[in-house]
């Protein structure tokens, strides 16, 4: 329109901006994704009226210690503690967390007890 200046070349939009926008994209969708493996352990949710037969198998969890039935236990000598409190493998052993247990320490002894061919693990709160 006013012609004051010597005439200048369009400018080409600059991608360094959606560069940056597209970068910071990938490392919010590569933070928020999962990569872990994921499995399923089948658990028996405690109820009413569930079978039970002889003495009593309560594994209590905490984050440092495993109590069966109030004595401390290893978890490597976990299976090896429940063998005189079994009669077969298809026994109920009660897991019981205790508060501030976390989620890893509950898979780690359900796997170790798994591990050892127990198929009946009940977990109560």
């Amino acid at each position: 329109m006013f012609g004051f200046g010597p005439a200048r070349r369009p400018r080409r939009p600059s991608l360094t901006p959606m560069i940056d926008v597209v970068f910071l994209l990938l490392v919010f969708f590569m933070l928020a994704a999962r990569f872990g493996q994921e499995m399923a352990l089948p658990l028996t949710i405690g109820g009413t009226g569930a079978e039970w037969s002889g003495p009593p198998r309560l594994i209590e969890i905490a984050e440092d210690v495993l109590r069966l039935n109030g004595a401390s236990v290893a978890l490597a000598d976990l299976p090896e503690a429940l063998d005189p409190l079994m009669t077969g493998p298809a026994d109920a052993v009660v897991l019981r967390p205790m508060p501030g247990t976390s989620l890893q320490r509950l898979m780690d002894v359900t796997g170790a007890l798994r591990g050892a061919g127990l198929s009946r693990l009940v977990v109560v709160e």
